[in-house]
Order: C-alpha cells, then sequence, then structure tokens
C-alpha cells in the first residue's frame, strides 16, 4: 500500500489482503451512546458507497436501529455522521467488538464481500451482504460455511424478488399458467461514463478480481437472479463478452444462451456502453401465455383463457405504465431502498424469531454461478455446465 492513506471504501488501488489490514489498523474515530431499544436488533454498515441504501433502509426499517458506519474515508464517515447520527469507524475489527452490533450490512467491493462478511460472522455477527454474495461460487460457500460454524444468520440483497410484479410473475409461471416454458430472456441496456470506472471509488469497477467481471457481474447480476428465481435453475450456458466502450479491464457487453433445466432456453444482454441507457426488460414466454415487463412495470400480460383481454387490463392497471421516474439504467445511485427495507425489517425478524432470512446464500449462489459460468463460456468457446 501507499504511505498515503486511501481515500474510499472502494478501492481496488489496494488489494484485498492490504484492504483489509488497513481497515483492522486504522483508528477509530468516534464513538456515541446509540441506544438501542428492547425490540429493536442493532446493526452497522461497512462501505458507504451502496452503504448509504442500507443506512435508510435500517433507519426506516421495523424492529432495526442503525449503530454505526464503517468506512476508511474519513469524509463519507463524516457526511454520514451527520445524516445518520450513528458512531462512526475507521476500523471495521474494531466496530466487530461493539456489542450493540448484531448484524452488519456487507456493502464493500463486491469480491470482498466475504473476506468481510467471514470476519463479522466469526465476531458472532449476523450479516447482510449486497449483491453478489461474492464474486465465486467457491468464496460464496466459504462464507456460508463460516455463517453456519459459527451459528449466525446470513442474508443477501436480491431485492427484484419482493417487487409485488415480480412475485404476481412468478406465481403465474409456478401455477402452471404460461404452460410449457420455451424463453425466458433478460435485457439490461445501461450506460455509464468513464468516470464511473476512475477515482477512489470507482477504480475496482469492472475488474476480474474486485469486480469479477463488469455489466454481467455488477449491473447484470439482478436481472441473472430474477430470470432463474422465475424461470427456474439454469443448466448449461455459451457466451461472448467484450470491452467496447470503456477503459477498463473486464467487460462492459456480454452477451449470453441459457438452457434452463425445465427445457426452456433463454438469452441475456447486458452492456454500460447503451447510451443513453434504458430500462431492464424481461421476456417470458409460454405455450399458453407471454408476460413482458420493463424495470419497474409490466407492458404485456396475456394468459389464454375466456377472460384474457379483462385480465391483461386488470394486470395493466394495477402493474403497468405510470408517471415517468428517472431510473439506474444511465443513474448508478438511483436506487429505491424499498427492497433493501423489507430485508433488514426481515432478517431483524429473523434474529429475533430464531429462523432463517428469506434470501440465504444457497439461493443467491446460482446467480454467481451463472454469471461464472458464462465468463468460462466466453474464455473457451465451449458450452459450459452450470
Amino acid at each position: 500500500m501507499s504511505s498515503r492513506p486511501h481515500t474510499g471504501l472502494e478501492l481496488a488501488a489496494a488489494r484485498q489482503s492490504d484492504y483489509i489490514v488497513a481497515l483492522e489498523n486504522a483508528p477509530h474515530l468516534a464513538t456515541d451512546g446509540v441506544p438501542v431499544m428492547a425490540d429493536e436488533v442493532g446493526f452497522a454498515v461497512v462501505g458507504l458507497g451502496m452503504g448509504k441504501h442500507h443506512c435508510r433502509s435500517i433507519i426506516s426499517g421495523k424492529g432495526s436501529k442503525l449503530i454505526a458506519i464503517c468506512d476508511i474515508d474519513e469524509e463519507r464517515l463524516s457526511k454520514g455522521k451527520e445524516d445518520y447520527n450513528c458512531r462512526t469507524y475507521v476500523s471495521f475489527d474494531e466496530m466487530l467488538n461493539d456489542p450493540e452490533i448484531q448484524c452488519v450490512n456487507i456493502a464493500t467491493p463486491s469480491g470482498m464481500h466475504s473476506d468481510f462478511g467471514i470476519m463479522a460472522v466469526e465476531a458472532g455477527k449476523h450479516i447482510i451482504v449486497e449483491k453478489p454474495a461474492d464474486i465465486t461460487p467457491d468464496k460464496i460457500d466459504k462464507l456460508r460455511e463460516a455463517g453456519e460454524k459459527a451459528g449466525v444468520k446470513v442474508g443477501c440483497i436480491f431485492q427484484a424478488r419482493l417487487d409485488p410484479l415480480n412475485i404476481a410473475i412468478r406465481n403465474a409461471i409456478q401455477s402452471g399458467r404460461l404452460g410449457k416454458l420455451i424463453g425466458i430472456h433478460g435485457h439490461l441496456p445501461w450506460y455509464r461514463k468513464q468516470s464511473y470506472y476512475e477515482g477512489d471509488h470507482g477504480s475496482w469497477k469492472g475488474t476480474w478480481d474486485t469486480d469479477g467481471g463488469g455489466s454481467l457481474m455488477n449491473q447484470g447480476v439482478h436481472t441473472v437472479d430474477l430470470i432463474q428465481w422465475l424461470g427456474g435453475r439454469v443448466e448449461k450456458v455459451n457466451g461472448m463478452f467484450g470491452v467496447f466502450g470503456h477503459d477498463i479491464e473486464a467487460e462492459d457487453q456480454t452477451v449470453a444462451l441459457l438452457k434452463f433445466e425445465n427445457g426452456a432456453l433463454g438469452t441475456i444482454y447486458t452492456t454500460t456502453c447503451c447510451y443513453p441507457g434504458y430500462d431492464q426488460l424481461i421476456t417470458i414466454y409460454g405455450t399458453k401465455g407471454s408476460i413482458m415487463k420493463d424495470a419497474s412495470k409490466l407492458l404485456n400480460w396475456r394468459i389464454e383463457g375466456d377472460n384474457e383481454d379483462e385480465e391483461e387490463q386488470e394486470m395493466l392497471a394495477k402493474y403497468g405504465p405510470k408517471d415517468k421516474e428517472e431510473g439506474i439504467s444511465a443513474d448508478p445511485m438511483a436506487v429505491s431502498s424499498d427492497g433493501h427495507t423489507q430485508i433488514v425489517e426481515d432478517m431483524a425478524k429473523a434474529i429475533v424469531d430464531d429462523r432463517d432470512p428469506m434470501i440465504g446464500l444457497d439461493s443467491a449462489k446460482h446467480a454467481v454461478e451463472i454469471i461464472t459460468s458464462v465468463f468460462e463460456a466466453g474464455r473457451s468457446g465451449q458450452t459450459i455446465s452450470v
């Protein structure tokens, strides 16, 4: 590491081992009294990039209280203290010694999720891990094993599963209303400026060792998870990827062909080169019906039956286009915290009730298995079994 202090948790210039040592050995900034009510679970957040959404969700959630935040960027910490009125730590190791913290939300760079997660669970803390759970299935397995050994709960962020429209689509598929599934497709034509990949908080993005890829692993992982959650597990993949519009190491455009275990064929397309950026598009085709949606609304719902016109109009009235809203297709920070809040509330309840959280590592792992298999297929030119 350089002699100059690093200025962000999301700093890829420092290797992972150096990065963790820096957090462990850094001084503690401040500790304030943050009383926790008897019916509240104390949370902390490490990483104040995407972690800011976690902070807001913990504060707004029922049964959760934000005790502390951790980052090696003191400017971020100072702003966080002002915004959230909580304790601040530069040292992750010292924060783990805080007895009022029961659960730690891991929002570090993706390839460090299991590293920080293992440290947290070995300190007896429950954890919520931002997507992806990590960038390889092996690292996710190590985190799962550490969590099981420690007897703590491990939850993951895949908030699209909690969207009412996505739940309605999944129910229609699982009840057989679409007949035999023949096609399941995810399209993610997003745009990111070159500056997104630069600076103290951007240089880890689009790298293999810390981001695990680019448009597919970072931005596209939600789309991959959603189509496998809706349509079932993926059996085989083919893929191609490359760098088309940025100065980065990994990829900013990927195309993949998927074969699902149920026999359906599907495709995934992700990019961060598509100016000005458009919404995610999900299309699902069956022998008795088809559904099309974008990131936030239903576009088509047509299922064979006597009342298919009426049903489609009813579904469009409930889930269809509303007033236009700014989305994350062009702005990476335009993320709604509602899904995060539900996951935080569920974890708080899971801790109190001593049950598993609704999205665990085993469930979250398959998206990463698919993505890493797509990259393997692209490198080898072969069909890869997932």
